[in-house]
């Protein structure tokens, strides 16, 4: 199955990427420039690439990102600390974001004569995104069914919908993931920050799965009171 992986450069897609490769025919990354604060993460997306050996296409859609405002990935609003299935993680939303990334991608899977396009949402992103839930999910490969019908046939793949970031390091560990060329932190600095959404649900994800994480963090411990407010909060 000829697939297209849309990799950010984050632990989930390049776990994903490495997954493809491995059990399909990866033909190339696809990424998005939509004026994200931690773009840096491009850079991993790239490196991703160059390791597999497939091609790499950064889609510039910043202006389209501008529009799509009030968000702290593209906006001068400040990150929130804590646990990423907190309520103060939602100002992360950027408007449908995952639809409009999934439909160039298509398009571009359809000219390329590609079988797949894979995404890596997963369980964990319900919390937050409805854009990354099952219903979603499947309406989007209705949808695509309808626009490219008679022209192409193809299917979104989305293996980890389901899954647990957990479970997402223990696959990604199985394909040999270099865990270490990812980037999670949505503060974009030197070092993943350790105390935003994404930095504490990485390092729980770790944690939980039984993998040494060599990520370096600025606050290495933050996660565990973070993940035990949250739990506690889940209790009440």
């Amino acid at each position: 199955m000829k697939t297209i992986v849309i990799c950010s450069g984050g632990l989930d897609s390049v776990s994903l990427a490495h997954k493809v490769a491995a059990e399909h025919e990866l033909v190339g990354l696809l990424s998005f420039d939509y004026g994200q604060r931690h773009r840096k993460e491009l850079d991993f997306a790239a490196a991703c690439a160059a390791r597999l050996g497939v091609p790499h296409q950064t889609i510039d859609i910043r202006e389209i990102g501008r529009h799509l405002s009030g968000s702290a990935l593209t906006d001068d609003v400040d990150v929130p600390d804590g646990h990423y299935a907190e309520e103060t993680m939602k100002v992360t939303v950027v408007p449908n974001r995952n639809a409009i990334m999934l439909a160039i991608a298509f398009g571009v899977a359809a000219a390329g004569k590609a079988d797949a396009v894979a995404t890596a949402v997963h369980g964990g992103d319900h919390f937050v995104y409805p854009d990354c839930r099952p219903g979603f999910i499947d309406a989007f490969q209705t949808m695509q069914a309808h626009a490219l019908e008679g022209y192409a046939d193809v299917m979104l793949h989305a293996p980890y919908v389901n899954v647990s970031k957990a479970e997402i390091v223990a696959d990604g560990a199985r394909n040999g993931t270099p865990f270490a060329e990812t980037w999670s932190c949505y503060k974009g600095g030197e070092r993943h920050c350790g105390r935003c959404g994404t930095c504490v649900e990485r390092r729980e994800a770790f944690h939980l799965a039984g993998v040494e994480d060599p990520t370096e963090y600025d606050d290495p411990d933050f996660w565990a009171a973070a993940t035990s407010a949250f739990s506690a909060e889940e209790v009440k």
